[in-house]
């Protein structure tokens, strides 16, 4: 699993849940089938291809306007590293989204 290819899952101005399944759908590349339901995203996130680093940006409105949707979303993610841990790593990004959300991850540390 490479880090420095990770798959962005940008959530900025997403407003349901249905935005949130599309921009899903989209990121990850998912298949015709998918319901668009969280049994659907657990499936396919069980099931992925090849190993992926989903990093989350722009979800902190999402999840202070729709909590309980965002811990819904959070299980499905968690599930499904729990079940295919070299298979997927979910990443949240912290603060507020950026131009580039990806841009520190693609840079090397000087430490």
């Amino acid at each position: 699993m490479r880090t420095d290819d990770p798959v962005l899952l940008d959530l900025t101005g997403v407003t349901d849940k249905a935005a949130l399944m599309d921009r899903c759908a989209a990121a990850l590349d998912l298949p015709d089938w998918f319901g668009r339901n969280w049994d659907a995203l657990a499936d396919c996130l069980t099931d992925l291809p090849e190993p992926v680093v989903l990093v989350v940006t722009g979800w902190q409105e999402y999840a202070r306007t729709h909590p309980g949707e965002w811990r819904t979303a959070q299980d499905v993610f968690a599930t499904a590293v729990e079940e295919g841990p070299t298979r997927l790593t979910v990443l949240l990004a912290l603060g507020e989204p950026s131009e580039d959300p990806t841009k520190h991850l693609r840079q090397g540390s000087d430490d």
